[in-house]
């Protein structure tokens, strides 16, 4: 009778495999757990969802054997067929839409291509926190809809990248939100919330439910790739405890405790000679107990090998194995556990509860993705499918995005826009003028659409000419005499320069900040030749010291267009023929090619006088810029003007116990955690600002708000920036913004202990050139 059950048993299982490599093969649904027509699986508690996903992961972990568990530890996870449940792959990318970078989503079915919105750094030049929940919510329903269309083994996303673009030669910093801690934390809420299918305010979403699941990279102190020699995979970045507290760490702190992000990845690097996968401080004491993350831990691919054979941290591979899943990671991008967790077990180097822990993490995603529920078709996101995919409301998104992107860096005389009616006759000249792939940047998935620049500015014009001017972006070889001949037979000259992923992107730094090879050239002999003054395009990710151009009688026009997205080469003619008003804003300082002095090695953001440090990021660089963080122009002009009721004065003494107050440097301080957050709270106050738009066009216009001493303090901010909004305003059409300042956040900077403190004296609250004095008394 055993006999014949095992043997009955055995056909079930053979039958339920059989049934889902045939879905598998025609690939009309994603894979799942928990089939309700499987007799085999459907008794199983872990199948149950009327129970708490505590119980049911409890249930599922304690009928795996060791083997099957250490399966489920690395990023491809195989299937376990006795309990019905499929092969997963934790490993998808989704950056700026969804994408094939990973193994985890193919392009190969019903659904060919997803939305390519702007790469993230020209995203977050919009300053429009909204529009980045929208993009995030965008990306999160094409996700499902390509699981659903059964072209997906995973619904994990490795994204948002919120580490801080500290240094201008970083190849990833085109990934990031910019060189702001506040407005990189504000971005990766924005968009968590977003893709895992919550409200833009937070809430929505209880601990049962995902959309898609977002995971916050690079954990922590991560902005170094390739700089002369030295490599992400061998770096230890020497942070002290201040520069982690104000500028490191807030970013994921947010992303954890207000966009309750669902999964973190930590870092290749070493941080303070402690590998970041290693970290138990880092992963379990900080983002699990002092920020209480809820979700999963991963390892950048490979990042758990190079402890021993890179780093030489361990002694060796289980010792590895053992150091980071005693430190709170949870899976192996690569397969080091794989083939080592075995081993360390017996080693007695880790122990199954430390494997059980790991794994209640990832069952725990698994199921609140709804993958443990049966044909997830059939549940909450169901009906997400291949129409939601390159709909018009996304395309129209990823439009908006670029368009209000786009930075104005120089437009003398009023050059731009150009007449649509009187502009007989154009010249586009350089190597990124009809490229549609340098339009997407990295971790860019097969677009909707591809227009390159030239083709969307050939729609205004019949008579537009073409040269590329380089034979690529290096621009070894350059073709003067031709631009230059193209030039003198045309009304204007578009020149579209700049970068490509040649240059810059994950595992190459520059080392230079100028434009390559004989671009310059390029451009100051076309200017040279031209009737009128040139239109410069820059088309890049990092910063590009072009402070030739910017003193150039003869280049009237500078935009700084990023990666603009699948609608950027749209986007980039409208603004140039005067259909749509720029009014994008830098996130981030472009530095003098003098900057390339300073070793990208050294992390200090504040500048030291002594060693003639100038420091990083404009809250603390005091060197030469060729642009501000936040600049820039318009087709209009803004004026600003503080509501006269605003606060002139506020005493912290009244809410804080005032044996708290401390002194340094004949400067009194009160330590924010003295305060307490009932305390904090009580202190938040508004503040308005009336914006009017006094030029000729409507326009949308970011406001940004910062707040500096009055004068400048060691260790101190130089400014900060304490909010930003958005706003739309008619030609003459005027608005009152306003922004709700929190003192223990807006007011606060770390000390050399990290500790978050509050300086008696006078600040600025200014926007635009406008300020409005607030004095401090403890």
């Amino acid at each position: 009778m055993k006999l014949l059950q095992t043997f009955s048993l055995y056909l079930i299982t053979l039958t339920y495999c059989s049934s889902l490599l045939f879905i598998s093969s025609i690939a009309i649904q994603p894979p799942f757990a928990c089939d309700t027509s499987n007799p085999l699986t459907k008794t199983f508690p872990f199948c149950k969802t009327s129970l708490p996903i505590n119980q049911r992961v409890h249930d599922l972990i304690s009928r795996l054997t060791l083997d099957e568990k250490i399966s489920q530890l690395v990023n491809t996870v195989p299937s376990i067929p006795r309990l019905g449940i499929p092969h997963y792959e934790w490993w998808s990318e989704a950056l700026h839409g969804v994408s094939n970078s990973g193994p985890g989503i193919r392009f190969n079915g019903s659904i060919h291509s997803a939305t390519s919105f702007p790469q993230v750094i020209l995203t977050a030049a919009t300053f429009d926190a909204h529009l980045w929940y929208r993009i995030g919510h965008a990306i999160g329903i094409e996700a499902r809809a390509v699981y659903n269309a059964g072209q997906a083994n995973g619904m994990t996303f490795w994204a948002p990248n919120i580490n801080i673009f500290r240094d201008p030669r970083w190849g990833r910093g085109q990934e990031t939100p910019g060189e702001d801690p506040m407005v990189t934390g504000t971005y990766a809420v924005s968009y968590v919330r977003g893709i895992q299918g919550d409200s833009f305010q937070g809430g929505k979403l209880g601990d049962e439910s995902l959309q898609a699941s977002a995971c916050c990279k690079h954990f922590t102190a991560y902005d170094l790739d390739n700089w002369k020699n030295t490599t992400r995979y061998v770096f230890d970045a020497r942070v002290s405890v201040q520069d982690l507290a104000d500028t490191y760490q807030p970013p994921f702190r947010r992303c954890v405790e207000e966009g309750k992000a669902s999964g973190i990845m930590c870092a290749y690097n070493r941080v303070n000679g402690i590998p970041s996968c290693a970290d138990y401080n880092l992963l379990s004491k900080t983002a699990r107990g002092l920020w209480g993350f809820h979700g999963y831990i991963t390892s950048d691919c490979d990042a758990v090998s190079i402890i021993y054979s890179a780093q030489k941290y361990a002694k060796s591979p289980e010792d590895a194995v053992g150091d980071v899943l005693k430190a709170g990671m949870d899976v192996n991008c690569g397969s080091y556990l794989q083939k080592h967790t075995k081993s360390a077990v017996e080693k007695k180097k880790v122990t199954e509860n430390d494997i059980n822990r790991a794994l209640t993490n990832l069952f725990s995603i698994r199921m609140r993705l709804g993958l443990f529920n049966g044909n997830p078709v059939q549940h909450p996101f169901g009906n997400i499918g291949s129409v939601d995919v390159c709909s018009k409301e996304h395309q129209d998104i990823a439009l908006e995005a670029a368009r209000n992107g786009i930075v104005l860096l120089k437009n003398s005389a009023k050059l731009l826009p150009l007449s649509k009616t009187n502009t007989k006759a154009i010249g586009v000249i350089g190597p990124n003028a009809n490229v549609a792939l340098t339009l997407l940047g990295n971790y860019a998935g097969p677009p909707c659409k591809s227009i390159t620049p030239l083709q969307a500015l050939q729609r205004y014009t019949k008579n537009a000419y073409y040269h590329p001017g380089c034979d690529s972006v290096a621009c070894s070889s350059v073709s003067i005499g031709e631009a230059v001949k193209l030039a003198k037979s045309v009304d204007y000259v578009i020149m579209i320069v700049g970068l490509d992923k040649t240059q810059e992107r994950e595992s190459k730094d520059r080392e230079e900040l100028v434009l390559p090879g004989k671009q310059q050239s390029l451009i100051q002999s076309v200017s040279k030749a031209a009737k009128k003054p040139v239109i410069l395009v820059i088309m890049s990710g990092g910063p590009v010291d072009i402070t030739f151009a910017k003193y150039d009688r003869n280049i009237g026009s500078i935009l700084w267009v990023g990666y603009p997205g699948e609608a950027g080469g749209v986007a980039i003619a409208e603004i140039i023929f005067g259909d749509h008003n720029p009014g994008g804003r830098l996130p981030m300082t472009w530095y003098p090619q003098a900057f390339t002095k300073i070793p990208m090695t050294d992390m200090r953001m504040r500048p030291d006088t002594v060693s003639s440090y100038p420091g990083r990021t404009y809250r603390f660089y005091d060197g030469r810029k060729v642009f501000k963080f936040g600049y820039g122009l318009s087709y209009s002009t803004y004026s600003y003007k503080f509501h006269p009721v605003n606060k002139k004065q506020l005493y912290l003494n009244q809410y804080g116990n005032p044996e708290a107050v401390q002194s340094n440097d004949s400067i009194r301080y009160l330590s924010v955690s003295e305060m307490g957050t009932e305390n904090c709270e009580k202190l938040k106050y508004s503040t308005t600002i009336r914006v009017k738009n006094i030029g000729e066009m409507p326009g949308k216009h970011p406001v940004l708000l910062f707040i500096k001493p009055s004068q400048n303090r060691p260790g101190s901010p130089l400014k900060q920036l304490v909010g930003f909004q958005s706003v739309h305003l008619k030609a003459g059409e005027r608005a009152d913004v306003e922004f709700v300042l929190s003192p223990c956040e807006h007011l606060s900077r770390a000390n050399e202990a990290g500790l978050m403190v509050v300086e008696e004296g006078s600040y600025f609250v200014a926007v635009g050139d406008e300020k409005s004095l607030l004095t401090v008394f403890l």
